[in-house]
Parts: structure tokens; C-alpha cells; sequence
């Protein structure tokens, strides 16, 4: 599991070992009781060993502590390979790769395999042992969020996304930490660094209508004046949309909507659909749940199909 404000290479070193009769119970029995833990019984004469070995760290490295792996050189370790075989493992031939989880044998193969099917193999693995605590540790950041700790709650991101860069929620959750802070010039760097994988996942997609809403929230007018200007005009559709802009940056939000869509049905093409396409980057900014972003999605399409 990750702890939090664990670097990225924290446990790295702990990843590839290899393993003796002595250190075979905790590296292998104990420690697949944490992650899945990958054995390959292997000899320095073995050719297709050779081969195997490197693909196999290679790997277990990019499942970044998914996974790990104990080496086991039979001629080095002929008692232990010899108590292995009675205990039912083939270890007849090598290369053999046996995988433990939770302190038991859960796969195997023998002899050298291509680089996908490596991968494949790894890759059920990894679905046993789960994603190694960064559910809880994302969890953990939201809380910390929602209870305005931004700042720590960010520090919990970064790590996450130290294990695993590619991890959309961490991401977003970065950039709405910063958000948070009123750093919004950071928030938006952080989603330009996103890996092509998640660029436009629906955590980020989500972060940038929040960002694109800060930004209006900057150059929104005084409230009570917008107010007053749409109760002395209120066909100023201009008037009643920076209205709505100034109420949602004042926290307002379902005011803000209800103003949108009073302007969608006055008019629903004015100014090239502009109310309609402000509801849209409000409700993505939302989550998908919020009752705020169902109701308002319901009625705007009540309008659109009546």
C-alpha cells in the first residue's frame, strides 16, 4: 500500500532479489502476502534463461511494485529447489516461473516466452494483488480536499502519481488541489502534462471546465449590479448571462444554472447558443451525480426535444 508521502522509488530496490533457502520464506511466502511475487528458478548454464531473466525484470520494473520477483539459481539452491519439487512444483527443467499469492502457487509457466505473453502473465497477476493501496490513498486525498487541507491533499496526489503516472484521478485531483489554493495557472500546467492515455479522461475533462469557470469567475461584475440590471431589463439576455456568470462565481450555482436556462428558452440561439454551451461546461465541471447537474441536464433536454 501506498503511505502517504511515499516517494516514487521508495521500495524500487525491493522489487528484483534474489532469493535463498534462508530468505525464501519471507521474500516469497510472507511478501506475496502484500503483492503477488513472481519466481524464476533459473542456473548460470541455462540459455533460454539468459533470455528470460532480463525480460522478466524488465517487467515486473513496469509494474512499478505491482509485483515483485525473487531469482532462485537451482544449483545454488539445490536443497531448496529439491524440498520445492516434493512439494509438487516442477522445477524438472528451467526456466520456471512460478507465481505466489497469498503465501500459495497461483501460476506457473516453463521455459522462454515472448515479451507479450510476459506481460499477459504479469498482468493477471497484478489483478490479484489489487493497485497496491492507491484506491485508499486517493480516497484518503479526497477527504483531505473536501475538508479544505488543499495543500496536503496535493502532496497525497503527487505521490500517487509518482507510482503511477498514467493514474487519471490523481491527476485531476492534483490540478483541483491547486484550484483550491487559487493557483489556477498551475492547475492548468499540470493538465498539460498529461499522458496522451488519460489526456482526455473525464477527471481531467472535468478539472478544465472548472478551470475555464475560475477564469470567467476572474472578470465576473459586481453581483448586485448584474441583479439590478436584469430586474430594470429583464429581455437583456446579455445582462441576465453576466448574471449568471457573476452568480455561479459567487458560489450560487444552481442560480446560476436556473439564469441559463431562462435565457435558453427566451432565446436558445442567442449569442451562437452561448447559454446552452455555459450549462454544458458547468454540469461537466460538476460530478456526474451532483443533483445540481442531473436536474439542470433533464430540463435543458426537456427544451431541446419539446
Amino acid at each position: 500500500m501506498l503511505e502517504l508521502g511515499q516517494g516514487p522509488d521508495t521500495a524500487a530496490a525491493d522489487l528484483i532479489k534474489d532469493g535463498t533457502e534462508a530468505t525464501f520464506m519471507a521474500d516469497v511466502i510472507e511478501g506475496s502476502r502484500e503483492v503477488p511475487v513472481i519466481v524464476d528458478f533459473w542456473a548460470t548454464w541455462c540459455g533460454p534463461c539468459k533470455t528470460l531473466g532480463p525480460m522478466l525484470e524488465t517487467a515486473v520494473k513496469a509494474a512499478k511494485g505491482k509485483v515483485r520477483m525473487v531469482k532462485i539459481d537451482v544449483d545454488k539452491e539445490q536443497r531448496l529447489a529439491g524440498a520445492l519439487a516434493q512439494q509438487g512444483l516442477p522445477l524438472q527443467s528451467i526456466p520456471t516461473v512460478v507465481a505466489f499469492y497469498d503465501g500459495r502457487p497461483v501460476d506457473m509457466f516453463q521455459g522462454a516466452i515472448p515479451q507479450s505473453q510476459i506481460a499477459e502473465f504479469i498482468s493477471k497477476l497484478t489483478s490479484l494483488g489489487g493497485d497496491g493501496g492507491l484506491a485508499e490513498a486517493v480516497e484518503a486525498a479526497e477527504q483531505m480536499l473536501a475538508e479544505g487541507a488543499a495543500l496536503e491533499a496535493a502532496q497525497v496526489f503527487a505521490g500517487i502519481l509518482g507510482e503511477e503516472p498514467d493514474h487519471a484521478g490523481a491527476m485531476g485531483g492534483l490540478a483541483r488541489a491547486h484550484l483550491a489554493l487559487g493557483e489556477v495557472d498551475k492547475a492548468e500546467g499540470i493538465l498539460n502534462t498529461a499522458p496522451d492515455a488519460i489526456a482526455r479522461a473525464p477527471e481531467l475533462e472535468a478539472v478544465r471546465a472548472q478551470i475555464a469557470l475560475a477564469r470567467q469567475a476572474e472578470q465576473a461584475g459586481p453581483l448586485a449590479d448584474l441583479q439590478a440590471a436584469v430586474e430594470a431589463n429583464p429581455g437583456d439576455l446579455q445582462a441576465r448571462y453576466d448574471y449568471a456568470l457573476a452568480l455561479h462565481a459567487s458560489g450560487k450555482v444552481q442560480e446560476a444554472v436556473d439564469e441559463l436556462l431562462d435565457i435558453f428558452r427566451r432565446d436558445r440561439e442567442w449569442n451562437d447558443g452561448a447559454a446552452k454551451a455555459q450549462l454544458f461546461t458547468i454540469f461537466e465541471a460538476l460530478k456526474p451525480q451532483d443533483p445540481i447537474a442531473l436536474t439542470g441536464r433533464r430540463r435543458l433536454s426537456s427544451m431541446i426535444f419539446a
